[in-house]
């Protein structure tokens, strides 16, 4: 398997993330708009990016189990159906929108939710759609049915 077609040297989902919360607290540095969500009150979205952050941890812990890759760009191994992935098929991009949206919270102000439907269009374009495809070619049966009960975010 070359470099390109195992992901290395490709832009992770991560990266993305990071990218995306450092835009979210310079567009409330430098750009607010407006304050929605006043000071005391945005420590609530504290919950959500505890809640996002363990669904996250606890859908990476099941490929683990399975022994399967979690890294986009790389064949799986395994089908994970169990835990989260009942709900969607695709908690940890769930659980990492739903960290930004608790940032967004945190910091209060309006221009920062500008970036999380831009974060989420990115991430199905250059990652969930490629994974889908490959999961289909890979899975075939398996894949199609779990895909027809089961909806891509929530």
């Amino acid at each position: 398997m070359n470099a390109q077609a195992g992901g290395q040297g490709r832009v992770l989902p991560p990266v993305y993330f990071l990218l995306a919360l450092i835009l979210m607290v310079c567009l409330h540095l430098f750009l607010p708009i407006i304050q929605l969500i006043p000071f005391p009150f945005r420590y609530i979205g504290a919950v959500p990016v505890a809640a996002a952050l363990l669904l996250v941890v606890w859908a990476a812990l099941l490929f683990k189990k399975a022994g399967t890759t979690i890294k986009p760009f790389q064949q799986s191994s395994a089908l994970v159906v169990k835990g989260p992935y009942r709900l969607s098929r695709n908690p940890i991009y769930v659980g990492m929108v739903g960290a930004l949206m608790g940032v967004g919270v945190l910091l209060g102000s309006l221009s920062p939710f500008a970036v999380i439907p831009l974060f989420a269009w990115l991430i199905d374009r250059r990652f969930i759609r490629a994974e889908e495809a490959a999961l289909e070619q890979t899975f075939e049966a398996a894949y199609r049915e779990y895909k027809a009960r089961v909806r891509r975010w929530l």
